[in-house]
């Protein structure tokens, strides 16, 4: 895969720096080769050198003291959660320090009367869930990765039950944040909502680690449903199957999940997770609520597909058997790999109008079946979002450039749609150039202006959404 050149030269560590960090953190400073690798690697396909440094930081205080040294020295430093990005977020494009904070994995507080709990950045969804089971409570947000919390904010995350439950966006209440140099800051309440000043909660949700770094975020959770079923459906086409969403969603039908894989999808997960669905195009639900609603709910939809030539409509009620599902959607992505072994993917995460979302897919579809690459379509359709996933040999640029050519089509698609060039993965690296067709020259530079304000000596994540 080809190397992606930073846009600058990099800026080294000083010696003075790394010995300030190295006598306040010992150990958890490390230059070592493999963790300086492991932290200079995501799940996109690009390969950037490594960081120069490591820090394992375990609390909001030491975040503020690794910033206040950066700063001084005009060091990058990259936020580091889970590592599950798919866009290259996390990668040393200017050099500096690999800013780790998976340590910070502590639940600090669950207020179950509030419906909300306050983590530190390190918390992964799946461990929240664990940590809250008892309260009868659950936190909703599943972009499929077991991610860290931190990084879902500063991404604008969402995934498989948004369509219900919102995204990242509309459940996270209040944050603390370390800035540029090194002071923290607090936004948000734990009230539902406020019209005090600037929002700066929203403004540091989806800022990717540019314009602070995320130590503890209040969020949202719910009452875990008293009901819960889910179903499979094949359709004869991806458009049978999509029509079957865009009317499911126009009638309000109260869907806690609707998600989308293409042939090629369910023939992926069939062989990884050992399943035996047909190898057709396939919509994957589940439905939350009482136990009559639920049956209300799936005999409207199942109605609404038989109309788009739905067949071989499943029920899984017991929670095995849907954990047995949701983990085959979940795994869709490192299935997807093994239908090409010693491959790589190149994705993207387009999101249109839902009125749209027919349209989009099935063209996206015939050109991929025209290019020949090897890929997979699955979607969280159910608020418009579709992901492509191409196979691509890493020894033959060729097909790379194919991929990145597709993908960016796919996204010129969405935006002429009134849609995006990302539902939840966001910019990064990968879809710099998309963004600027997406908002113009005049938002790209309100944003400069902001990053550079809050940032003026660009060190934290540079080289990401925009340059400057």
């Amino acid at each position: 895969m080809s190397h992606v050149p930073p846009s600058v030269s990099p800026r080294p560590v000083p010696q003075a720096l790394h010995d300030a960090l190295q006598q306040r953190f010992g150990e958890r400073c490390s230059a070592a080769l493999a963790v300086r690798q492991q932290h200079g690697r995501d799940e996109s396909p690009f390969d950037v050198d490594p960081p120069e440094l490591v820090v394992f930081c375990e609390s909001t205080e030491e975040v503020a003291f690794v910033l206040q040294q950066a700063h001084a020295h005009a060091v990058p430093v990259i936020p580091y959660g889970a590592g599950s990005s798919l866009e290259g977020h996390l990668l040393a494009v200017q050099g500096g320090i690999s800013l780790d904070v998976s340590r910070m994995s502590r639940v600090l507080q669950v207020r179950e009367n509030d419906l909300s709990v306050t983590v530190q950045a390190g918390v992964t969804r799946e461990q929240l869930n664990s940590e809250i089971r008892h309260t009868g409570l659950f936190f909703p947000l599943d972009p499929g990765a077991n991610a860290s919390i931190g990084g879902m904010t500063a991404t604008r995350a969402s995934g498989t039950n948004a369509v219900r439950y919102g995204t990242m966006r509309e459940n996270v209440l209040a944050l603390t944040v370390v800035t540029a140099d090194g002071r923290i800051v607090r936004t948000g309440t734990h009230a539902r909502k406020s019209s005090a000043g600037y929002d700066l909660t929203r403004l540091f949700v989806g800022s990717e680690g540019t314009l602070g770094v995320i130590t503890e975020i209040t969020v949202r959770i719910y009452p875990q449903p008293e009901h819960v079923a889910a179903a499979v459906v094949q359709f004869p086409t991806i458009g049978d199957a999509v029509n079957t969403t865009i009317q499911i969603i126009q009638l309000g039908v109260p869907i806690a999940r609707c998600e989308l894989l293409d042939a090629h999808a369910v023939r992926a997960v069939n062989r990884y997770d050992k399943l035996e669905l047909a190898e057709s195009p396939m919509l994957l639900m589940e439905f939350h609520g009482s136990a009559a609603g639920v049956q209300e709910q799936a005999e409207l939809v199942q109605e609404i597909a038989a109309g788009q030539g739905g067949s071989a409509f499943e029920w899984a009620h017991l929670p095995e058997d849907r954990n047995r599902l949701w983990k085959a959607r979940h795994n869709a992505l490192f299935a997807g790999l093994q239908l090409k072994p010693g491959s790589r993917s190149v994705t993207t995460d387009t999101c249109v109008p839902i009125s749209r979302l027919a349209e989009c897919v099935v063209e996206t579809a015939q050109e991929a079946d025209a290019s020949g690459l090897p890929y997979m379509m699955v979607g969280h359709v159910g608020d418009g979002n579709f992901h492509m996933l191409y196979l691509v040999d890493p020894a033959i640029p060729a097909e790379r450039a194919l991929a990145e050519s597709l993908n960016h089509r796919q996204a010129q698609r969405a935006i002429r749609a009134g849609g995006t060039c990302t539902g939840e993965h966001g910019i990064g690296l990968h879809k710099m150039d998309l963004l600027q067709e997406e908002a113009g020259e005049e938002a790209i530079d309100l944003m400069r202006t902001l990053k550079q304000a809050l940032d003026p000596r660009n060190i934290l994540n540079p080289g990401k959404i925009f340059t400057l």
